[in-house]
């Protein structure tokens, strides 16, 4: 008799991933992880407590690799990276973008805390330390607005199919130049 395959966590964990790539969250059951695996349900079991346990593990999976796809951008700022960043994960993680980005859901964190972390992170940005808080935060709003257009669009292969991945890129950019300009020509408007 050959001897029994042991199964990681992270052979789990990554045959879970692999399943929400194609179905979502919703697809990872035991069943259908074992079904990857070709084993039975014990491994999974024996790794982790509850589906929602491997479930919860997947996410925190994804959140590594959104962090990889951040720091792989090379732009000048945070705010572009983080636009560069997500339509790269929306046109190649498009079940997984479409799940985190727009459905509501238990894995992201409010929208109030991630952004009241980012209007802070761009007050160490040259380009927008003169502007206060409230313009950071109005700012940064607007610009999320776009890139969560553009990105939803990217992610149902909504894009013009003359607006390549390059072109996509550049427009994102375009726009929160283009509006970054407008709220400093507001700012020095009103003075303060």
């Amino acid at each position: 008799m050959p001897p029994k395959t042991k199964f990681d966590k992270e052979t789990i964990v990554e045959a879970a991933f692999d399943i929400a790539k194609e179905e979502g969250f919703a697809g990872i059951t035991t069943r259908s992880v074992a079904k990857r695996l070709r084993c039975s349900v014990a491994p999974i079991y024996l790794n982790f407590g509850t589906i929602d346990d491997l479930i919860k593990a997947v996410v925190e999976r994804v959140f590594v690799l959104t962090d990889e796809l951040l720091a792989k951008q090379k732009g000048p700022n945070l705010f572009e990276n983080i636009g560069k960043a997500s339509l790269v994960f929306a046109r190649e993680y498009p079940v997984l973008f479409r799940e985190l980005v727009m459905q509501k859901n238990s894995y992201m964190a409010s929208y109030e805390t991630v952004l009241e972390a980012m209007v802070e992170a761009l007050a160490e940005d040259e380009t927008m330390r003169s502007l206060t808080y409230d313009e950071r935060r109005r700012l940064l709003l607007k610009m999320r607005i776009f890139q969560t257009g553009i990105s939803v669009m990217a992610a149902n292969g909504h894009l013009p199919s003359w607006l390549d991945d390059r072109a996509a890129e550049k427009l994102l950019l375009e726009m929160g130049e283009d509006l970054l300009r407008i709220q400093q020509i507001k700012h020095k408007e009103t003075g303060e």
